[in-house]
């Protein structure tokens, strides 16, 4: 069976991006205590909007969709699932917010990884929620002639409790003994459980629960207000490469982390920009300012195309109805252009045309 040594992260060369890309999200760090403290109420509301982007681009990657009314509708708790999708939906829900709420009492253990597990499959009903694979598992690509192939086998089931069991061993050790920057060492641990893939369903989901709850214990919090699921969903053929070249000769323990640690580093900084570009736009609200002004500057700001739920994630210092209201009026004004129609509906700038 493969082992699992960390220490080699430690004596491997870095290239000059790696070593920038974590330089950046310490900085980062360094300030996310300060922006927290300025905004508590406004940050409140980008929360529950990371929790919903979330919870909705995790299951998007895997298939497993709803309407986006039905989503707002579930978490609301105004209405119940209707369907297995939607089951799973709000386990993922259920799961994200022990994560939020509970981090720093969840060790990275085997039990406490089926537990999560269980919790993520319990609505949906599934007899296999919370134990490990009882069938071996491929992970298949289909290409644009149809074609299935398989790109990789993962550890078969009777080695699987034991991977699970040294690969957290390892990761804990690495933490205590502090002989790799946890932002490395992190998404190292999400590809080498990729690849051992532990559970008959839901692995694609458990890595990126788990990537949260390993920044969050070690002092990274953007994923509470910026959604990482979706920054992932958002480059997932750039995910998927990353991790084909990853995974490259894992069995034999000549595989190389670098590719999946760069994207995932990269997913980190986009996040942490974009939360600071957030609390920047809560900060320049001075204290005559409307949400006719906060739309409009984030209209001004913008480039490209934008959506009404654009602007509500990125003004969280406003209501929905205000933020709304502004659009329909910078609309009347000829400062922005409304296409589209239904939930195709977006705006763009008048002078972009």
């Amino acid at each position: 069976m493969r082992s699992f040594d960390y220490s080699r992260l430690a004596k491997k060369s870095w290239d000059t991006e790696i070593l920038n890309l974590v330089a950046k999200i310490h900085e980062c760090k360094g300030r996310q205590d300060l922006f927290i403290r300025q905004k508590p109420i406004e940050l409140d509301r980008l929360t529950e909007i990371a929790k919903i982007q979330s919870t909705e681009a995790s299951n998007k990657i895997e298939g497993i969709v709803t309407t986006n009314t039905r989503m707002k509708q579930l978490f609301e708790e105004k209405t119940t699932p209707r369907n297995r999708d939607e089951n799973e939906i709000m386990g993922y829900r259920d799961v994200l917010n022990t994560i939020h709420e509970s981090n720093e009492y969840i060790p990275i253990h085997p039990s406490y990884i089926l537990q999560l597990h269980r919790d993520l499959l319990k609505r949906a009903g599934f007899s296999y929620g919370g134990h490990f694979k009882n069938v071996q598992n491929y992970i298949n690509e289909t290409r644009p002639d149809g074609k299935v192939i398989t790109r990789f086998i993962p550890i078969a089931p009777y080695e699987t409790p034991e991977a699970v069991e040294n690969l957290c061993a390892a990761y804990e050790q690495a933490i205590a003994n502090e002989i790799i920057d946890s932002l490395i060492l992190i998404p190292a641990f999400i590809c080498d459980f990729l690849c051992i893939h532990p559970f008959n369903d839901g692995n694609g989901r458990m890595s990126r629960l788990l990537t949260l709850l390993l920044l969050y214990k070690n002092g990274y919090n953007v994923g509470k207000y910026i959604s990482i699921e979706k920054q992932i969903e958002k480059t997932k053929d750039l995910y998927y490469d990353a991790l084909e070249e990853a995974d490259a000769g894992w069995h034999e323990e000549e595989n190389d982390p670098t590719s999946f640690v760069r994207y995932m580093l990269q997913v980190i900084l986009a996040c942490y920009t974009e939360f600071e570009e957030r609390v920047g736009l809560m900060s320049e609200r001075g204290p005559g300012s409307t949400a006719y002004d906060i739309v409009k500057k984030y209209a001004e700001e913008v480039i490209g195309k934008f959506t009404s739920a654009d602007v509500v994630a990125h003004c969280p210092s406003i209501g929905r109805s205000s933020a709304l209201a502004a659009l329909k009026k910078l609309t009347e004004e000829g400062l922005i252009i409304r296409k589209g129609s239904g939930r195709s509906t977006f705006y763009v700038k008048a002078d972009s045309e």
